[in-house]
């Protein structure tokens, strides 16, 4: 049994199998078979977003079959090249899913409709780019990216015709961002800029 983080080989490819006999505390995630460890607790500007968002998604999931959840949240997304073989576990900040099928006891398991990721010190390359290109290759119907130091976000939403994301300009305070993934969802920016 694994215990301790150190006890792995971050070198060494891994399997959604492999990941959930790991009984260490620190949080990781597992991108295409390679172990990322998760940035320390967020601060408390991130967690002001993270919460006044959630209340935003789930009064309007409470009206349909959406459901949403916060990290930590395994999202099992099926991109391996081998049937059967899991090898991408992430916790996005928020996850909004409106397939409760791929629901299942240890979290999702498919591709949610929302993924919502709140930049942190330290985490920047891998939510801009190493996410971005995972929740783009996954079809991630829309991939929003909050920065709050510049207090903006962008909404990636996949092109269908292309299946690459387009991203929205950057939305600030006074701005409504009008989600394509669920219908009639609107958010003032500064609901949670403030």
């Amino acid at each position: 049994m694994i215990t301790d983080i150190n006890q792995l080989d971050l070198s060494k490819k891994y399997t959604y199998a492999d990941y959930i006999t790991w009984k260490f505390k620190e949080r990781v995630e597992l991108i295409k078979g390679r172990i990322l460890q998760m940035s320390p607790a967020p601060n408390l500007k991130h967690q002001r977003i993270s919460g006044d968002l959630f209340y935003e998604f789930k009064t309007y999931v409470k009206k349909g079959p959406c459901s949403i959840f916060h990290a930590p949240f395994d999202v099992r997304l099926p991109i391996s090249t081998k049937k059967n073989k899991i090898d991408t576990v992430v916790q996005p900040d928020l996850t909004i899913v409106c397939n409760e099928k791929i629901l299942d006891e240890q979290g999702c398991n498919g591709i949610p409709t929302i993924v919502v990721e709140i930049l942190s010190p330290g985490n920047t390359k891998r939510e801009t780019k190493d996410k971005f290109d995972l929740y783009q290759s996954a079809l991630i119907p829309e991939y929003w990216l909050i920065d709050p130091e510049r207090e903006t976000v962008i909404v990636y939403s996949i092109n269908k015709k292309y299946l690459v994301y387009i991203g929205s300009k950057p939305y600030m305070s006074g701005d409504t961002i009008q989600s394509e993934a669920l219908v009639g969802f609107s958010l003032e920016v500064a609901t949670f800029f403030y």
